[in-house]
């Protein structure tokens, strides 16, 4: 099919040069943005993702996407380090924050949680600092963030509502953890606070660092693939899962694949966070391996997570789940 040929102007733009629909988008950046006058590619199944991907052009270098992430970084140490120093101040005991991070307590796992605020803080910092861009302009229109995320939550909460439904009926490894009024007291913090871990891996992953990518490379091989790389990486974590780490690094790459999917289909990071508060609703608050971050939940699951063997049968039902999760969420969405 005929591209549309986006030619260039002052302030940049879309033109079409073509009558029928096309299989290619090329964008022509501001002339000056980058030095040059430079074409991006997005596919048509892409085209909405120029609304996130506009306001990243303004300050594209690869030297302001690399600074940001190490400006994030930094604002997310200190407020982490003044945050655990301030807990152990008050608690009066010197290892209350390393204690409360391997802690499995409902307080334990709360305080763990609120601690993603500093990393939508880091984001925001850089985000404004190198590129100019607010909140907003990593979150999508608002209109279309609200409603579109709205209407993937309503889909994934039905299909996970269909699955609780299915065999098997009763897990031999599934231990009572919180009682179930003391769950649901608890229930509106946990949510809010699930809600505010998966926004913060959300702004950052794909709201900042994807659509800084997309700004500079024409390729969805390079802008969903590396910051989902990168979103793996950072869920390896030998001391948790041994020999199986890889396994779940694996598991989070292939599902920040997923989300990156989503929001560049869209346009916004609202289906994106539906997808993952669905799935971290499911493995933070009902049903949780036993351990760090199990404090919340109304059951944990008894199994050796350090052996490969074991994991790799749940990993493949969750891999599952999450590929059903997201043709759902694009059939609600028609994308």
């Amino acid at each position: 099919m005929a591209p549309l040929l986006l030619s260039p102007n002052t302030s940049g733009g879309l033109r079409s040069s073509g009558g029928r629909a096309p299989s290619d988008l090329v964008f022509f950046a501001p002339r000056g943005a980058l030095g040059r006058k430079t074409p991006y590619v997005t596919r048509m199944r892409y085209a909405p993702y120029e609304t996130l991907i506009t306001p990243a052009r303004a300050r594209p270098e690869l030297w302001r996407i690399a600074a940001g992430v190490i400006v994030a970084l930094v604002v997310y140490v200190l407020l982490l380090m003044s945050y655990g120093l301030s807990i152990d101040r008050i608690s009066g005991a010197p290892d209350t924050f390393v204690e409360m991070i391997d802690g499995s307590s409902p307080a334990d796992t709360m305080g763990f949680l609120l601690t993603f605020l500093f990393m939508i803080a880091g984001t925001l910092t850089a985000a404004i600092l190198l590129h100019g861009r607010g909140l907003l302009s990593l979150l999508g229109p608002l209109p279309y963030f609200a409603r579109d995320g709205l209407r993937a939550m309503a889909a994934l909460i039905a299909l996970y509502a269909v699955v609780t439904l299915l065999p098997p009926y009763v897990m031999e490894d599934l231990t009572p953890n919180l009682e179930v009024s003391a769950w649901l007291i608890l229930l509106p913090i946990s949510l809010t606070l699930v809600l505010i871990q998966v926004s913060a891996e959300e702004i950052f992953f794909r709201g900042y660092l994807q659509s800084q990518l997309a700004a500079r490379f024409a390729s969805p091989v390079i802008w969903i693939v590396l910051p989902s790389v990168l979103f793996g990486a950072l869920h390896y974590s030998s001391a948790d899962y041994g020999d199986a780490a890889w396994l779940v690094a694996l598991w989070a790459t292939a599902f920040g694949i997923f989300a990156a999917d989503l929001t560049a289909r869209t346009g916004t990071l609202g289906p994106a966070i539906a997808l993952h508060f669905v799935n971290n609703v499911s493995a933070l608050l009902f049903m949780s391996l036993d351990g760090p971050l199990s404090g919340l939940a109304l059951y944990t699951l008894q199994i050796d997570v350090n052996d490969p063997q074991v994991i790799m049968p749940l990993l493949w039902v969750d891999a599952t789940m999450m590929v059903v999760s997201w043709i759902a969420v694009r059939l609600a969405l028609r994308v």
